[in-house]
């Protein structure tokens, strides 16, 4: 007999049915799938009521561009150089061989690479496919190439940022890491979405379809990881 005095035993909290899982995995894929099918549907279809808001915000952006040019310079820094793509590619391949020759991840490693171009592949398709114009301005205060939707700096550093996030929190870093590292990608996420429109180079659905497009490749990418490595 247990003595009236004995604690109960601890109990674990249960694990997530499978079911449950699934769900929260189709959720994490379905959501952004069709918030990004729309957004693509309604731009390729040029419903004026999306291109009028567009229109409005560069219009304003791109006054308040010409009128700070401190406030400019700093965005061309911050869009050329620190979240260009090449820089968010670079900052990918340097934890790919991170991930081979710290841990021996090299399947990981490769998933991380392949991701990415995936990434760069989709965003190149989409801009042909669209082949929507970017604004153009008779004072520009930065200039651009190839198609505007979506965009490429965000859709990059969505990417790159979000599989690198992933990652730390699967190896299970520290509390105090965990939110540094998602205050700085969440920062640059949105700091290179608004240094694009800023700078006069996309509309602002531009952006958000680049943030789209971004989170479905981050969210197929890692249903594909747990399937291979559960």
């Amino acid at each position: 007999m247990h003595s009236p005095h004995m604690s109960p035993p601890d109990l674990e909290s249960p694990p997530r049915p499978p079911e449950h899982r699934h769900r929260l995995a189709v959720l994490s894929i379905g959501v952004p799938a069709l918030c990004s099918v729309l957004l693509l549907i309604l731009v390729g279809a040029e419903w004026r009521p999306l291109t009028g808001v567009d229109g409005d915000i560069a219009r304003t952006t791109h006054r308040w561009a010409v009128d700070e040019p401190g406030l400019t310079q700093t965005a061309r820094v911050l869009t050329n150089w620190v979240w260009d793509p090449w820089t968010m590619r670079l900052l990918a391949g340097a934890v790919a061989l991170l991930l081979v020759f710290r841990y021996a991840a090299r399947w990981t490693a490769v998933w991380l690479v392949v991701t990415c171009a995936v990434g760069t592949a989709l965003q190149q398709v989409l801009k042909a496919a669209v082949g929507r114009a970017r604004p153009v301005w008779a004072n520009p205060v930065d200039s651009a190439h190839y198609a505007a939707f979506p965009s490429g700096h965000a859709m990059t550093a969505t990417v790159v940022l979000g599989l690198l996030l992933w990652l730390l929190h699967r190896h299970g870093v520290s509390r105090a890491v965990w939110v540094w590292a998602a205050t700085v990608a969440a920062l640059s996420v949105a700091g290179v979405g608004l240094t694009r429109v800023w700078l006069g180079v996309h509309w602002a659905t531009d952006v958000l379809g680049g943030w789209l497009f971004g989170a479905l490749v981050v969210a197929v990418a890692v249903r594909v990881h747990r399937r291979r490595h559960p």
